[in-house]
């Protein structure tokens, strides 16, 4: 976290501000494109082979591919990535925020990139090609968003959420059971023979992976904010107790009796305060 201080310090003016409106207007142009012509999409996908052809414009415009499928529920997950995002961007600022969801984004291209020539060198082109025949072959979004979901129940734990809009559950519940799925599908597709599947999940999650590490074992608070904590509560208290009614002649208090009612008497000298009984019958303090 100090080398990100850092990092914020000389880059901070680079941070995209609303980056999470910008993704999620990006993914809501990706459903009205395979709304109206699916196969205009093809032209955004990352596909290599079309990169080394010099269509480079790809390593970005495949942020606009849709992480699911159309579906009556699809303002819902859109308001949900955005939840999600708004509450990690206002955690992190801009700054931070900006260098996760980049560095995932860089992370995939250069995962693809390095799939593509090793598949090339190992002479698998006929494996390539029926990656690109059945669109097996791209980085995927959903993957992007499940980190940026990982991030949010690393950070929020016990945020609860209602699964099928009924069931309460905490968000880390769900973060388990979603690790538990990228790894049997790394190890499915790894089965499979399908290397382009493994390096875009480990990829395009692999800035989660370093984020957990960075902060594995390291408390939500510092220390100065635990004590600042501690310190503003000891003062409360005595505040509480200093500001407490209590009367001069029965020694009664709010506490002892909540209906009462405390006057301080401008005949007595010093700040002697009683309760609505003695306020006219005390002997007055000279």
């Amino acid at each position: 976290m100090d080398f990100m201080t850092k990092l914020e310090r000389k880059f901070g003016k680079f941070a995209i501000p609303n980056l999470t409106v910008i993704l999620i207007a990006g993914f809501a142009i990706g459903y009205l494109i395979e709304i109206f012509d699916a196969s205009a999409l093809e032209l955004l996908a990352m596909n290599p082979e079309k990169i080394m052809q010099g269509q480079i414009y790809r390593l970005i415009t495949w942020v606009v591919m849709p992480p699911g499928g159309v579906s009556i529920l699809l303002v819902i997950t859109l308001m949900f990535y955005f939840s999600v995002g708004r509450v990690l961007e206002n955690s992190w600022g801009d700054f931070r925020y900006t260098v996760y969801i980049l560095s995932g984004i860089i992370f995939t291209d250069i995962g693809m990139m390095l799939t593509y020539f090793v598949m090339k060198l190992l002479g698998q082109a006929d494996l390539l090609n029926f990656y690109y025949q059945y669109g097996l072959y791209g980085a995927s979004t959903y993957y992007l968003c499940m980190s940026m979901f990982l991030a949010y129940a690393f950070m929020f734990p016990d945020m609860q959420v209602l699964l099928y809009f009924v069931i309460p559950i905490r968000v880390k519940w769900l973060g388990y059971i979603d690790i538990a799925y990228l790894i049997v599908a790394v190890l499915q597709y790894g089965l499979m023979g399908y290397y382009a599947g493994m390096v875009t999940i480990i990829m395009s999650v692999f800035n989660f992976i370093l984020f957990y590490f960075a902060m594995k074992g390291k408390s939500r608070l510092s220390p100065a904010h635990k004590k600042r904590k501690r310190r503003y509560h000891q003062e409360v208290r005595q505040t509480q107790i200093l500001t407490r009614h209590k009367c001069a002649v029965c020694g009664q208090t709010e506490e002892d009796n909540p209906e009462l009612e405390f006057r301080y008497c401008s005949r007595c000298k010093g700040n002697y305060e009683y309760c609505q009984n003695h306020l006219f019958t005390h002997t007055h303090r000279k």
